[in-house]
């Protein structure tokens, strides 16, 4: 799992790549807190292009950047979701709570 970093004008994008499971999650919610601490963005949207796995780590990734932007009073986009992590986050509902373009 790798994340690439891009802030510009309190927007902060993260292109996340590789498998997102319980081996990958932790050190992936540690980069991304870190990145956000850095940014201190208004907007965080998670690019989702070059995941080709995620279980339901993924599901606590992306649940942990919509707490770390309500404490910021900024908003959460996740975008570009490949079919099978789709699959992941419709089944636990996670469209109504973030979100998915």
């Amino acid at each position: 799992m790798e994340i690439n970093a891009k802030s510009v004008d309190r927007n902060l994008l993260l292109e996340l790549s590789g498998e997102i499971d319980h081996h990958s999650a932790r050190n992936a919610m540690r980069e991304m807190e870190l990145a956000v601490d850095a940014a201190l963005p208004k907007k965080l949207v998670l690019d989702m292009t070059g995941v080709t796995f995620m279980d339901s780590s993924g599901i606590a990734l992306i649940l942990r950047a919509q707490q770390r932007m309500r404490l910021l009073d900024g908003s959460l986009l996740v975008c570009h979701v490949p079919e099978q992590a789709k699959r992941v986050l419709d089944a636990a509902g996670i469209g109504r709570l973030v979100t998915i373009r």
